[in-house]
């Protein structure tokens, strides 16, 4: 069953990638989401930036994990954040760009850089049984 898993995921990297990248845009550009936790987080948007693109990240590492364009990936999410930014002042009416939101995206690139070779390792021990 592990091995059916992995092989779907595998097989499936590059659209689930692409799926998240597209939601991620959705969320940037749409309507704000108005959540209210029961208790108050201080920078709780700054923590949701970082965590959109930790993930956005890992998908897309796992994606070209087996190629030696990881380095124009890196640049190319963290773009993405900064158009995404961009595109929140100048587009919509409701949300305004923020040099520390691209901040967070950028501290969440980091971290899925850093872990990715731990969690790949973990995937694969893994799905290996």
């Amino acid at each position: 069953m592990q091995k059916r898993i992995k092989l779907l995921l595998e097989r499936n990297s590059y659209f689930i990638a692409l799926l998240i990248t597209a939601v991620i845009t959705y969320l940037s550009l749409g309507r704000p989401v108005q959540f209210k936790p029961p208790i108050e987080i201080n920078f709780l948007d700054k923590i949701l930036h970082a965590s959109a693109y930790f993930v956005l990240s890992l998908s897309w590492l796992f994606v070209f994990r087996l190629h030696s364009i990881k380095k124009g990936y890196i640049i190319f999410v963290f773009l993405f954040g900064v158009l995404m930014e961009l595109l929140q002042g100048w587009l919509t009416e409701n949300r305004q760009s923020d040099v520390f939101d691209v901040l967070a995206n950028s501290f969440g690139i980091i971290i899925a850089i850093l872990l990715f070779e731990y969690i790949y390792k973990y995937y694969q021990i893994y799905f290996e049984k």
